[in-house]
């Protein structure tokens, strides 16, 4: 049985490092889209089609 309780920490703590990876992955696209699009508003008066 304690064999079965190692295997469910081991999975329950990758699952809490691939959350948090996930996460931190969001957050840090989220901020560059807001940059980028800050940057496109800045210089719409230079845009032409």
């Amino acid at each position: 049985m304690e064999k079965v309780y190692k295997t469910m920490r081991n999975t329950g703590i990758i699952n809490i490092v691939i959350g948090s990876v996930i996460i931190t992955a969001g957050v840090a696209t989220g901020v560059m889209a807001i940059i980028s699009g800050a940057v496109l508003l800045k210089r719409k008066a230079e845009i032409t089609f």
